[in-house]
């Protein structure tokens, strides 16, 4: 159970840290920090993940992360990545592969 629990914790935290540096999620677009900008495609409540050899960029909905198939592949491009860098949130993951995950997510 304990195990459990820190897993939950591990994943509850990764999830934190990805809205707070990919999502639109509280933020603003006038925002006075350049560096803080999100892309004006990006509606509030999603965000931009990059797929794929060629870095395919999709704006998805937060409400993914919940999903089971996405959260493995946030942990396989945890692993692969990390969440601490400049690039976006790059998953490794094939574009077909992605759009038939994101046709059964929908």
């Amino acid at each position: 159970m304990a195990i459990r629990k820190s897993i939950n914790l591990t994943q509850s935290a990764a999830l934190k840290q990805i809205l707070k540096r990919c999502s639109s999620f509280g933020k603003t677009k006038n925002s006075s920090d350049s560096s803080g900008r999100l892309p004006d495609d990006v509606p509030k409540g999603h965000f931009a993940i990059y797929i794929g050899d060629n870095r395919r960029r999709f704006i998805v909905p937060i409400s993914w992360l919940g999903h089971p198939e996405f959260q493995y592949l946030l942990h396989r491009a945890e692993e692969e990545f990390g969440f601490n860098h400049d690039m976006g949130l790059t998953i490794p993951c094939e574009e077909d592969v992605f759009l038939s995950l994101t046709a059964m997510i929908r």
